[in-house]
């Protein structure tokens, strides 16, 4: 049984959903009644608008948006914040774009770069449709939602690494498996952190998989009782199945330490398991871990 993290998670993994949260906070923060975003696509910097919130028409739908271009472009190419207060008349920037910004009635707009480890992976958009300057106030609560979107894009990176690992190993390598089991504890302890409800299942769907492909079914002996783990449970007995203390589970699942025992304990109980590395046992022969 293969593993196709490609489909519905990699889709999910697309970071739409939080360039929609990062414009919805933008209007909420500055009432600026327009919002678009994008996000920079592979290869030459080419910047494409996917979002928008507030518009009137489609002229800014899929525009593709070029490094050092228009407003969006400059700040892409300078990995800092821009703002113009008429942009078609502006001799700030360049004036591709000049036609799709009329056709909504744009006037005064402001570009802020999404940047993650020194890299521009979009622009966050906020607009006027009168000639009236942005002030720094505005400029502070637009740089706030683009931060909240570099952490949600470092979030999804750590999700597509650790999913490229997960592919379960074609024979028994016992350090293959490892490895996978490696990438399975990480991925249930980034899942809380995922704002976006979607992507979290979806990750919690393929740690799920894995688990089942790792050969157990989780359906016990004939006429005995599923084992059934809270999702806290399983969290922890994966970091513990990765040789981590539970200080480090703790850190790693945002929980205290004794909190995490608890969970231990009460996964023990239910796995008739004396020992840590007997419960990790028992998880794996129920299907519960791979």
């Amino acid at each position: 049984m293969a593993l196709d993290p490609s489909d519905s998670v990699g889709t999910a993994l697309s970071g739409r959903a939080d360039l929609r949260a990062a414009l919805h906070r933008l209007r909420q923060a500055t009432g600026l009644p327009l919002a678009f975003a994008g996000l920079v696509e592979p290869g030459p910097g080419q910047l494409r608008i996917s979002e928008l919130q507030g518009n009137r028409t489609t002229s800014l739908q899929g525009l593709a948006v070029h490094s050092g271009n228009g407003l969006g472009g400059k700040a892409v190419a300078l990995a800092r914040p821009c703002r113009v207060t008429d942009y078609s008349a502006s001799r700030r920037i360049s004036h591709e774009y000049d036609a799709a910004v009329a056709a909504e009635g744009i006037r005064s707009v402001l570009a802020v770069p999404v940047v993650v480890r020194r890299q521009v992976r979009g622009v966050l958009y906020g607009a006027l449709r009168t000639a009236q300057p942005l002030g720094d106030r505005t400029v502070s609560a637009a740089l706030d939602a683009a931060r909240d979107l570099e952490q949600s894009l470092v979030v999804r990176d750590e999700a597509r690494g650790l999913l490229a690992a997960t592919a379960p190993p074609a024979g028994d390598s016992a350090g293959a498996w490892e490895e996978v089991r490696e990438a399975h504890g990480a991925l249930r302890a980034l899942a809380p952190r995922v704002d976006d409800p979607e992507l979290r299942a979806e990750l919690l769907r393929v740690c799920g998989r894995l688990a089942g492909v790792a050969g157990g079914e989780n359906t016990g002996t004939e006429g005995a009782p599923r084992i059934a783990l809270t999702p806290r449970e399983t969290d922890v007995l994966a970091c513990v199945a990765t040789g981590a203390t539970n200080a480090v589970a703790a850190e790693r699942l945002g929980l205290r330490p004794e909190t995490v025992k608890a969970y231990l304990r009460s996964a023990m109980r239910k796995l008739d398991a004396h020992g840590r590395w007997e419960a990790v046992v028992a998880a794996r022969r129920a299907g519960l871990l791979p």
